[in-house]
């Protein structure tokens, strides 16, 4: 099981940079659009939605990103998104996600989707990789505090492998990771300079959370599906949701920031 799931990340992380690096924006928005449409399935099944209609939903789902890209719409939607992940998600985690919600999960699942997909196809090619890195320090680093000092549980009914530890552990590896990103990128190291650092690394702790409320809602998301994973398209990993739960929360939030700094 180990190595399978070394051996899929290994290919998802080269498929990604080759398609990011490689590939016109028009042509990774399409990348992206796939992503969305994949997800929107997962998304649809742990709804509790039938076949059909997930299908239809993944769709519209597409649909609605097709339309949005590139409209005076996107930076709406992302404050939405943003005011969703920051406000609406951590009160209905606390809440519980439950079968009593299924008719909202839906609307909630495009909410998590597009925005995201909108900023993957916003963000110039470094940046998004800066971004996701983030998440990725962030994981990696809770995930090794976790084990190694892990006492009390953050979200035990949800996701009981979480601590608070494990939490603290993620932000300093995000502050760690920021602080030599600032430092060795030429263009950012000339905004970040007196008291911009405390606003680069308050926007970055803020990411950092973000990406552990979705981590955690896709977490509930499943619990209240009866599921232990959102698919089984990628082997030792599940599914598609399964990997980009953190990113959904933190890339449309990453790209207000960013805009806000004048980095786009």
């Amino acid at each position: 099981m180990f190595l399978t799931r070394v051996l899929t990340a290994t290919v998802l992380l080269a498929a990604f940079l080759a398609a990011l690096f490689l590939l016109d924006r028009a042509a990774f928005a399409a990348v992206v659009a796939v992503v969305i449409v994949l997800a929107a399935y997962e998304w649809g099944n742990l709804a509790g939605l039938g076949r059909r209609v997930r299908l239809a939903y993944a769709a519209a789902c597409l649909i609605l990103f097709g339309l949005l890209l590139g409209s005076a719409l996107v930076e709406p939607v992302l404050w939405a998104a943003a005011l969703f992940w920051i406000l609406a998600v951590p009160w209905w985690i606390v809440a519980g996600v439950s079968g009593k919600d299924k008719a909202w999960l839906p609307a909630a699942g495009i909410v998590v989707l597009v925005p995201a997909g909108l900023a993957m196809a916003a963000l110039p090619p470094r940046q998004i990789l800066m971004i996701l890195g983030l998440i990725w320090i962030s994981d990696t680093a809770a995930y090794l505090a976790g084990r190694a000092w892990g006492r009390r549980k953050l979200a035990a009914t949800i996701s009981p492998g979480k601590t608070w530890e494990g939490v603290a552990g993620g932000a300093i590896g995000c502050v760690i990771y920021a602080i030599i990103w600032a430092l060795s990128d030429p263009d950012l190291r000339v905004r970040v300079q007196g008291v911009m650092w405390i606003l680069f690394l308050a926007g970055t702790l803020l990411l950092c959370a973000l990406g552990v409320v979705g981590d955690l809602f896709e977490s509930a998301l499943k619990r209240q599906a009866g599921a232990k994973d959102s698919g089984k398209l990628l082997p030792g990993h599940g599914g598609v949701l399964d990997r980009i739960d953190s990113a959904t929360a933190a890339l449309p939030v990453a790209l207000l920031l960013v805009q806000a700094m004048g980095a786009t």
